[in-house]
């Protein structure tokens, strides 16, 4: 687990975070959880589902514009899955600045070890998350530094 990087804020505090499950995931309960987790922080949430394929993340990451891109992984293979997934993500001109960060369950032997991280991070994701408390805090944390919806 990485700590998190604070982002650059904008004034305009509606842009979505956009949730997407790893190509190969078909898990749903880890998306719901990080949804009801980041409107209760107070974002709004554009959830992709399962299994969401690069050509469809980069789609709706170039149509919502979203504060911060969260891959989550339950299967165990989250690692090769996120680094393709990052790969084709940053390829893409329009999303080269476009915060995006990855977690759960990475790798199917337990936690990523820290060159998984580290290799992560290379390939373009900001931080990198485990499915540990220490893990959710730490990004919490990094959700604390993104533009909120007024809450009422």
């Amino acid at each position: 687990m990485m700590s998190p990087i604070p982002f650059p804020t904008t004034a305009a505090g509606d842009q979505p975070v956009l949730v997407a499950g790893g190509i190969s995931d078909s898990h749903t309960w880890n998306l719901v959880y990080l949804q009801l987790l980041l409107e209760e922080e107070g974002h709004r949430v554009v959830n992709l589902g399962p299994c969401v394929p690069e050509d469809l993340l980069i789609t709706e990451a170039l149509a919502h514009r979203p504060a911060l891109i969260v891959v989550s992984s339950v299967n165990g293979h989250g690692y090769h899955d996120g680094m393709r997934t990052v790969t084709r993500l940053r390829e893409h001109p329009g999303l080269t600045d476009v915060p995006a960060v990855i977690g759960g369950k990475l790798g199917i032997a337990g936690p990523c070890g820290s060159d998984e991280v580290d290799a992560l991070r290379a390939a373009g994701y900001d931080a990198v998350f485990d499915d540990s408390a220490e893990g959710v805090a730490a990004f919490r944390q990094l959700l604390a530094t993104l533009p909120q919806r007024a809450l009422v």
